[in-house]
């Protein structure tokens, strides 16, 4: 029977790469704030913002979350070729390399587009490998529909990568074309296959804790998205001049999503009244600040709906920018690392409270900038030093992860210390 972290498909291994690959998109970040701020005439700031996009994209949470659902598989006692998974995700990060370097190089020119199509290509072989083992995986929970649903959700999105690329590509200037390509992109990434693939990691967690009283919660939340996930794309792109029909579905979705909410905090009632089931400090941090976050994105979906609303998200850059990165960040990239969290205790190691601490005080700062940045177009008094203050925070997140992953490889070098001397 194959025996978890065999070395055809080293977890700990990807885990560590993913979260590096987390760090230089931080790092990206930080460089993108200097230049607003400083001179820094060498980088071209459109080029970066393409690569930290789309590297973070890829380089950090697809390699991510691709090695915690094959990690499952793993848990699951699948008999599988698991060194496919490993051969796979090796091609995946050195095309994710190559199109990081391209798009900071070039922005979107012949090699980023190359690199985007094979890195697209390589998720769908992905998807039909990993479709067809889960298949075979006995499991009651709500696991399965989640990841499937991911893997769905994460092929259609690429719909828009496709089109979003030959725009670019080929200089076509319809702005309305380029941001609904976009948004179609960004929507079904973050509400779709990033979304479910965190609930399914989550639950088949709950249920390895013996939680089991949460499946009906699990089952009602998960159709719900799956209903609403498809019309709610439409709320992205209110600001067009949409038919009656789809106004109105877009509507109807924000007021339906708000059912998530009772479901939702249904299910964290039942886990924090479950006494027996303990997180580490950094997983209870970062899990309840991903849980708000999440609250805060339904609720801001649904607010939306309101036509002036609508207009001050998508009409100023700094209220996108600090939607995408609740997202992102504060609902995604904190429950993946509290998941981390929980998985590396079993290697002596762990998320750094302090390091966390740090990454978290960046990131709320940083949102609070970004959203009276945008309350600035109601003639609210502006921040002062604004892109000052966001550069530090950018450097806050920065080093709050690279004093994390750190920590995390320090531990993993102790504990083949450890093994090493424990085979003399």
């Amino acid at each position: 029977m194959m025996k978890a972290d065999q070395p055809a498909f080293v977890t700990k291994r990807w885990i560590t790469i993913a979260l590096i690959n987390f760090c230089l998109v931080a790092l990206a970040g930080v460089t993108m704030r200097y230049k607003i701020r400083f001179a820094l005439p060498f980088v071209d700031q459109q080029y970066l913002m393409y690569g930290h996009s789309n590297f973070a994209f890829t380089g950090w949470v697809a390699i991510a979350l691709m090695t915690l659902m094959v990690r499952y598989l793993i848990r699951s006692n699948l008999q599988t070729n698991y060194t496919k998974y490993n051969r796979l995700l090796t091609a995946y990060l050195i095309v994710t390399y190559g199109m990081f370097a391209a798009f900071i190089a070039q922005g979107y020119d012949f090699w980023s587009n190359t690199f985007s199509i094979i890195s697209i290509l390589l998720s769908y072989l992905f998807v039909y490998f990993y479709w067809k083992d889960l298949n075979k995986v006995e499991d009651i929970s709500t696991t399965k529909s989640w990841f499937k649903a991911a893997l769905g959700l994460w092929a259609f999105s690429s719909l828009g990568a496709f089109s979003l690329a030959y725009l670019l590509a080929n200089h076509v200037m319809i702005q309305d074309l380029y941001f609904a390509a976009l948004y179609f992109f960004l929507h079904f990434q973050y509400n779709g296959w990033f979304l479910f693939v965190c609930f399914g990691a989550f639950f088949a967690y709950m249920h390895r804790q013996g939680l089991h009283e949460i499946e009906p919660e699990s089952s009602r939340l998960f159709w719900i998205l799956v209903i609403t996930v498809v019309p709610s794309f439409f709320l992205s792109i209110l600001w067009l001049n949409l038919p009656s029909y789809l106004h109105y579905t877009a509507v109807a979705s924000g007021v339906i999503q708000l059912i998530i909410l009772i479901y939702f905090i249904r299910i964290l009632n039942l886990v924090r009244k479950r006494k027996d089931i303990a997180f580490g400090g950094s997983t209870a941090l970062l899990w309840t600040l991903a849980s708000i976050a999440f609250i805060l994105k339904i609720v801001l979906q649904f607010l939306s709906i309101i036509p002036f609303l609508s207009h001050l998200a998508f009409g100023f850059r700094p209220v996108i920018i600090g939607y995408l990165h609740l997202s992102f960040v504060g609902i995604i990239s904190f429950f993946v690392l509290g998941y981390i969290n929980e998985f590396i205790h079993r290697f002596r190691g762990r998320v750094s409270g302090i390091g966390a601490v740090i990454f978290v005080v960046g990131f709320i700062i940083q949102e609070l900038i970004l959203m009276l940045q945008g309350l600035e177009a109601l003639n609210v008094q502006p921040v002062k030093a604004a892109n000052l203050i966001l550069f530090f925070c950018a450097i806050l997140m920065a080093a709050g992860l690279i004093w994390i992953v750190t920590g995390i490889i320090r531990a993993n070098d102790t504990e083949y210390q450890i093994a090493a001397d424990t085979k003399k």
